[in-house]
């Protein structure tokens, strides 16, 4: 028979890796809490009418990339692709727009794209994003932008930069697609068959492409700034003062227009000049139009994610995992003895301690050497001897000291066994 294996382009998180994935969660969600962000989480599949009119149908992630089907009552429905447009969508369906009141919200969880998988990104992979919604002001984007740098600080990681752009609203882009067609109309058999595509369906799209000869064409070609209106030009000039008073250096790229069509006036990412794998780390930019769009009030909106997969590679090295213990190993020989033992488990897990039940059944030298192995602070020890005589034998590992206990004053001790506890870890010769 056939071995099942896990599909190309996902992975198993083994407990040893999920350490990192943790610790990186915690770190992120601590530093959120500070600004005040709520988390909030969505389903990881929504109808496909969702990405259509969120994203953008000329998108390569619409056209190419989402994983699409119809469930059995013949509904059109695509596992999530991104998290933005199904925050909007519980936005506007739980009516959080009430007494125009502004979200600060953060999500983590997995997204899945059919891409080709390579180091730091997967088919199945996971993004945490940050979204604010209820503001025009440009605070609210360099607000952002301060989270996002801070997370990867946070984590020391300091080799980083910020690329920026203004992409206009929906009538300056109107304005700077005509004047792109036009400059690239000229170069149309010299450019790569994608770009060739897109200059009639979505122009602006060129800017992304990877093919060293269309850039070096673009590399002419007019600049997004010259067709910004004055509104955009000074939205964008304000997000860049607040940045400099943040002393968060930045650089403006022309060329920078994110991959999904909600997307208008500030657009950023930012990317590791240490890059393993992927170089770009964090996306994103404003989204005014899409509450709107998706059937909801008009809701100016900033945000971005963050890759989850391409994070850890990064930080995984910086991180100093805390020692790996549990409070107490549970040994026990004998039928009554391993009843005891249970019960025992259950009055520890009450009161929170971190504990392993032995059930091997192998001799107590064997068990105490996998207390050692599993770093217990202690190893609690009942054989025949403690059943008859209603007692708990108790070995501090890093000394070596060994107490009896009546049952009835151990299930009393609370207080006296987690001072023993904090005292032996204090020593850190566990």
């Amino acid at each position: 028979m056939a071995k099942i294996q896990a599909i190309r382009g996902t992975k198993d998180i083994l407990p040893e890796e999920l350490q990192y994935w943790q610790f990186i969660h915690n770190r992120i969600a601590n530093l959120l809490e500070c600004a005040n962000y709520q988390e909030i989480r969505t389903p990881i599949f929504e109808n496909s009418d969702l990405y259509d009119r969120g994203i953008g149908r000329d998108t390569d992630i619409v056209n190419k990339e989402m994983y699409r089907f119809h469930d059995r009552s013949n509904r059109d429905i695509t596992l999530r692709p991104e998290g933005t447009a199904g925050i909007v969508r519980a936005f506007i369906e739980n009516k959080m727009s009430y007494d125009h009141s502004l979200q600060r919200l953060w999500y983590s969880g997995p997204m899945f794209r059919y891409e080709r998988p390579q180091s730091g990104r997967q088919r199945q992979f996971h993004q945490l994003g940050i979204e604010f919604l209820g503001s025009l002001d440009a605070r609210a984007d360099s607000e952002v932008i301060h989270l996002a740098i801070s997370i990867f600080n946070n984590l020391n990681l300091t080799d980083l930069e910020l690329d920026l752009n203004s992409i206009g609203k929906v009538e300056d882009r109107n304005i700077y697609q005509a004047k792109l067609q036009e400059y690239l109309q000229q170069y149309y058999n010299d450019l790569d068959p994608d770009s060739q595509k897109r200059l009639i369906s979505n122009p602006i799209r060129i800017l992304d492409s990877k093919n060293t000869n269309t850039q070096k064409i673009l590399s002419e070609a007019p600049k997004i700034s010259d067709c910004l209106s004055l509104s955009s030009q000074r939205h964008f000039d304000a997000v860049c003062n607040y940045l400099k008073l943040l002393d968060i250096p930045y650089k403006i790229n022309h060329k920078l227009v994110r991959g999904l069509d909600y997307y208008n006036d500030t657009a950023f990412e930012i990317k590791t000049l240490t890059s393993k794998g992927q170089d770009t780390v964090c996306g994103g930019g404003r989204y005014d139009s899409l509450v709107k769009q998706l059937g909801g009030p008009a809701t100016p909106a900033v945000g971005c994610a963050i890759g989850l997969e391409r994070l850890l590679l990064l930080a995984k090295e910086k991180i100093e995992l805390p020692s790996k213990y549990i409070d107490f190993y549970i040994a026990t020989q004998g039928e009554k003895a391993n009843a005891v033992g249970m019960r025992i488990m259950h009055f520890l897990h009450q009161k929170f301690f971190t504990i392993e039940i032995d059930v091997s059944s192998s001799n107590f030298g064997k068990q105490i050497k996998q207390a050692n192995k599993k770093r217990a602070v202690a190893c609690i020890i009942i054989g025949n001897k403690e059943v008859e005589q209603g007692t708990v034998s108790i070995k501090w590992m890093s000394s070596q000291q060994q107490e009896d206990m009546r049952m009835i004053q151990f299930e009393h001790s609370t207080s006296y066994l987690k001072k023993k506890i904090r005292f032996y870890k204090s020593l850190k010769s566990y």
